[in-house]
């Protein structure tokens, strides 16, 4: 495994880590509806995104209008994967509602970059996938004490999980599908992201006044809006230079797990045995993509940290050392 791969996954596995505190953290918020911290959190977090890479996205904006449609997905999968997921939730529980969304994401991931890309996906991918969905859904009947059942809300609340995955992947595919495009990180995420933010506005200034009913509701709001969710996409969009976006969702799943251990270490919740099993499952999942080999084709650490500087001199080396069609993709697969 080359360098650029290795921080690539160092970068989404600290991103797994800040988004598994999300869960504990809105407990601190318990009169705060999901539509409100959803909107808080990936709303205010995807505006500041569009804030730091305004320079990129003035320099890059004729690029973006020509990917127009890619850009507006995205941005519609930012809007929707949280007040989905939020949801979930809160209707199904935190450990179904979480366990689904995250769970289908790699999947559905899986699916854009084998029926919209047209590429096989390699058998690391699969059986890491294979792992992570499993020591997931091994999380999930571990996790539920209040034995609740089967119910309505249950059944939306799936359902929703179901919706915030494919969203998920959506804008992951969306962002990488820009950087393989030769647009830099800043102005694929500035732009996805900070669309995704603008969509959420109306929803927060329509369900976010109990944000601003106590002092605690506006800290939870304010943590998770500049921590998991502004640092977290940062550290996402870095990952997604170095890896594909189905690897990325993959290694996502560690986050279901980092949100357990913080269920039982903070909020007091038990784990039974079945639940420590799944945790060691989803942490093989990390091991098999740190053993998996890279591609010869990747282009090279600084390309991908964005170093080559923009303007006119250096316009022909990064058109001939970024990619400008499809995005790079797992390890011994032939390009698109």
């Amino acid at each position: 495994m080359n360098r650029q791969r290795a921080v690539g996954l160092a970068a989404i596995t600290l991103t797994a880590v800040l988004w598994g505190t999300t869960g504990t953290a809105a407990t601190f918020a318990p009169g705060v509806g999901p539509l409100a911290i959803g909107a808080a959190a990936l709303g205010i977090g995807g505006l500041l995104q569009a804030v730091i890479a305004l320079p990129s996205l003035r320099r890059e904006g004729r690029s973006l209008r020509s990917s127009a449609e890619t850009v507006l997905l995205g941005a519609v999968s930012v809007a929707v994967y949280p007040l989905a997921f939020y949801s979930s939730m809160h209707l199904a529980g935190v450990a179904i509602g979480s366990v689904i969304s995250l769970a289908s994401a790699p999947l559905a991931s899986g699916v854009l970059d084998r029926l919209v890309d047209r590429v096989p996906l390699d058998r690391w991918w699969a059986l890491s996938a294979v792992l992570g969905v499993t020591g997931s859904v091994m999380l999930c009947p571990a996790t539920m004490e209040s034995g609740a059942g089967l119910s309505a809300g249950t059944v939306w609340g799936v359902l929703l999980g179901l919706v915030a995955g494919a969203s998920y992947a959506g804008y992951s595919w969306a962002v990488h599908r820009l950087l393989g495009r030769g647009i830099g990180r800043g102005a694929a995420m500035g732009s996805v992201f900070g669309a995704g933010g603008l969509l959420l506005v109306p929803v927060l200034l329509a369900t976010g006044a109990p944000l601003l009913a106590s002092a605690q509701n506006f800290s939870v709001a304010a943590y998770m809006a500049l921590v998991p969710m502004f640092c977290g996409y940062v550290l996402f969009g870095f990952g997604l230079t170095c890896v594909p976006a189905s690897t990325a969702t993959t290694v996502t799943l560690l986050e279901p797990a980092v949100a357990t251990v913080l269920a039982v270490l903070v909020v007091g919740e038990r784990l039974n045995a079945l639940g420590w099993a799944g945790l060691a499952v989803i942490g093989a999942v990390l091991v098999v993509l740190v053993c998996a080999p890279s591609s010869p084709r990747t282009p090279p650490l600084a390309d991908a940290l964005g170093t080559t500087p923009p303007g006119p001199a250096s316009s022909s080396a990064a058109s001939s050392s970024r990619p400008t069609t499809t995005p790079r993709r797992p390890a011994a697969l032939p390009p698109a």
